[in-house]
């Protein structure tokens, strides 16, 4: 990591990085995510930035341990879950990056492992990839997502599982592959927004700026997008004055709430339903469709047909012959 951004009781700065001063720690060993802890929190930056910080397996498994290296550390009283470059992050890489993860230490070559052939496959490889998410949820520290530029399909699934999500005003809120690769594989729409807009978005993957998600629930604040990092930090200002034991005990209550609403159980459900999505008909040709036009080419082709792929959460939604919104 050649440079890092910190930023210490409302003032930032950019340095290179060199010895660690009082207070702060530069943390490196991932590829794909930039870890620092300093003031009381841990920082946590999805660091593909040149696939918009797209997901593979390994970046959720990196993403998965910096999490508990942060709950586990008495300094840090919450986590901020970022993205590097122009976006939070655009979703799942469909590209297949990243590479193999072993399960575990003792894989072997002379064994034969679960793929993707069956439908408990594709369910038991999607609960794994689900496990390293719900450690957003499961932690007893707080989170906070600092959501700029997209936070598309995956991204999503990640940023709602944190405990508050703070959007620039110009953010975009989707998920897109509902309308041809599957179902939502972590579900928390429903409890932010409830059930007319979670299906007003989920049936359509129309999207929502981040202004808007704030007037229906979705993130708990928008901002300007030059004032977002200060609104982030001054907020993790505050919870690094409280004892680390109490906000745990704060969160887990309330979590314990959400669990009781069934949102817990509905995650586990939620990739058994995607499962069920794979194989509708829409799905079972998607690979085909990549084959023979290619993936960008396959996406843009299926979006086209949205227009602007926007909701419009006040007034009537009048669109153009291309299905963009028209100012009122």
């Amino acid at each position: 990591m050649a440079q890092a951004l910190y930023f210490g009781r409302s003032k930032w700065l950019e340095r290179a990085t060199g010895p660690t001063t009082k207070g702060e720690r530069i943390m490196g060993g991932f590829d794909n995510i930039l870890y620092e802890v300093e003031n009381g929190r841990a920082r946590i930056t999805l660091n593909r930035p040149e696939k918009l910080n797209a997901m593979t397996l390994a970046l959720q498994a990196e993403l998965n341990e910096a999490l508990w290296e942060a709950d586990n550390n008495n300094d840090v009283h919450c986590v901020i879950l970022k993205g590097n470059g122009r976006a939070f992050c655009s979703g799942y890489d469909l590209g297949g990056g990243g590479g193999p993860v072993p399960v575990s230490r003792i894989q072997s070559d002379e064994n034969s492992y679960r793929g993707g052939r069956s439908v408990d496959d594709d369910a038991w490889q999607m609960e794994r990839a689900q496990r390293y998410r719900m450690a957003l949820f499961d932690m007893h520290k707080p989170s906070i997502a600092q959501v700029h530029g997209y936070c598309l399909a995956g991204g999503t699934d990640v940023a709602l599982m944190c405990d508050m999500v703070i959007a620039a005003e110009d953010a975009v809120f989707g998920f897109p592959p509902a309308r041809d690769l599957g179902a939502l594989p972590n579900n928390m729409w429903l409890y932010h927004v409830g059930p007319q807009w979670a299906k007003r978005l989920m049936l359509t993957g129309d999207s929502v700026t981040g202004a808007e998600a704030q007037q229906i629930g979705l993130v708990l604040k928008a901002v300007p997008k030059d004032l977002l990092e200060q609104e982030v930090e001054q907020l993790a200002d505050r919870l690094a004055l409280i004892d680390p034991d109490l906000l745990s005990a704060n969160k887990r209550i309330i979590n314990t709430g959400l669990e009781l609403m069934g949102a817990r159980t509905l995650q586990r459900m939620a990739v058994e339903n995607d499962v069920r999505g794979h194989n509708t008909a829409a799905a079972l040709t998607w690979g085909e469709r990549v084959r023979e036009k290619g993936l960008r080419e396959t996406l843009r082709e299926r979006d086209a047909k949205f227009g602007d792929g926007r909701a419009r959460v006040n007034g009537p939604e009048v669109r153009d012959e291309n299905g963009r919104l028209v100012e009122q």
